[in-house]
């Protein structure tokens, strides 16, 4: 890439998929709530969550030739979100809500430089298993589970034993869709 690229995100996942794509990157991050409108399609709201992140960052941007990604991930089950889990519990119920049952794993992006903008989504389907209640309380009693859409990270643990299924991109479950996200990098 000729430009700067600036990854705003403090996701450990996007940062290590961006990594091992072979990018060189820094990381702007801002601490600004994003705000989810009701109003639109709940497909939509990644995409929504990744333009409202851009527009957060970009006045801190200081470089006039960059390209700033932002995304989002959700988990979508019979048309509901399920996020982040506030706390443990909510993290086994939303396993529990998961198991046995086909989801989606929605990431948008936004692709934004200071002349043009480009926002876009990818969506996995994945299946689990059914899930017992000991295997959900292993699962969050020994891996970080609040800070990941739906509770679990499709490569930990409960990726390798809970997944029977996947229509998809990998890394989209892992929060970035690589393979679009490359083809919308090489013209910079």
């Amino acid at each position: 890439m000729k430009k700067q690229l600036i990854l705003g995100s403090k996701s450990p996942r996007r940062q290590q998929i961006l990594k091992e794509a072979g990018y060189e990157f820094t990381i702007l991050t801002s601490d600004e709530e994003e705000i989810i409108d009701e109003e639109i399609p709940k497909a939509d709201v990644p995409v929504a969550l990744a333009e409202q992140k851009a527009g957060h960052i970009l006045p801190l941007i200081k470089s006039s030739d960059f390209v700033l990604l932002t995304a989002d991930t959700i988990v979508l089950l019979h048309n509901e979100i399920i996020g982040k889990p506030r706390d443990l519990e909510e993290a086994k119920d939303f396993l529990q809500k998961l198991s046995g049952e086909v989801h989606e794993v929605i990431s948008g992006v936004c692709i934004t430089t200071n002349s043009s903008k480009v926002s876009f989504s990818d969506t996995t389907k994945v299946g689990f298993k059914p899930l017992t209640n000991d295997e959900i309380d292993h699962y969050v009693n020994h891996y970080e589970v609040l800070d990941k859409a739906g509770a679990y990270a499709i490569q930990e643990w409960i990726g390798m034993i809970g997944v029977k299924y996947m229509e998809g991109s990998y890394f989209n479950v892992m929060g970035l869709p690589i393979h679009k996200v490359y083809d919308y990098l090489k013209d910079y």
